[in-house]
């Protein structure tokens, strides 16, 4: 097996999806290697959140495959792609109003296996990347928007993933706040873990993306390095709505 295999882990073949006659995700190819931090971007209506949840097992594919690892993960429920090693953000954050942030984490760790939590990362640690440590007694329910949102992936990183994928995680945040995301989603692919992030912002994801792939029509409108991609004119011409 060479490097390029070796380095692949999420991967998408021909991935269709079909809504009674309508056609949402038409044939996708995407491929996802180790270090990368993935944007997936599009104007309204491309298809982003349904290929978002085809990914998660929200939905599943009418046509295509989708392989993690080079296994394929088709009718994988969500909570099986997790123990798989995804973890999922989605746009929502869904937190348990009435818990502290730190019993959000302490659940959250209690399901990684024994062997496997013994080498997890402390609440501590956590508190702290995350910006969380005055808040670790408060309850979710009284966070500001930005840090539920934090919290969120904060529990999502606790459990270890090899594949880190969040739905939109700077909408409705203030500027300072989608900035300080930008350089946690920095720091993450510093240290080792490979992300894809569905996203709107494109500050944002001038900010974080070493790749982009746009999604027009429900099609792969363009793929590859992120300057090369957000510089070309005709994806900026479909964010502004002019016939391509």
């Amino acid at each position: 097996m060479n490097q390029a295999s070796q380095d692949l882990i999420l991967e998408t073949r021909g991935l269709s999806k079909r809504f009674g006659g309508i056609q949402v995700i038409n044939h996708v190819d995407l491929q996802i290697r180790r270090g990368e931090v993935r944007c997936v971007i599009g104007p309204n209506g491309a298809g982003k959140s349904t290929f978002f949840k085809l990914l998660t097992g929200e939905h599943t594919p009418s046509d295509g495959e989708i392989r993690f690892f080079n296994r394929r993960l088709n009718t994988l429920a969500p909570f099986q792609r997790i123990r798989m090693g995804m973890s999922i953000k989605f746009q929502i954050p869904g937190i348990f109003p009435e818990l502290t942030v730190r019993q959000h984490l302490q659940l959250s760790l209690s399901h990684l296996r024994p062997e496997v939590r013994s080498q997890a990362v402390s609440i501590d640690e956590l508190l702290e990347r995350f910006k969380l440590t005055t808040e670790y007694h408060q309850l979710a329910g009284n966070l500001s928007h930005g840090k539920k949102q934090w919290l969120e992936i904060a529990m999502a990183v606790s459990l270890q993933p090899t594949l880190l994928m969040l739905d939109e995680p700077v909408a409705g945040l203030s500027i300072d706040e989608t900035y300080l995301t930008g350089e946690l989603i920095k720091q993450m692919q510093h240290d080792g873990l490979t992300l894809m992030v569905v996203e709107h912002d494109m500050t944002f994801v001038r900010q974080i993306a070493s790749q982009v792939t746009v999604l027009h029509g429900g099609q792969v409108f363009a793929d590859g390095n992120a300057s090369e991609v957000l510089a070309r004119e005709d994806v900026a011409d479909i964010y502004l709505g002019k016939a391509v």
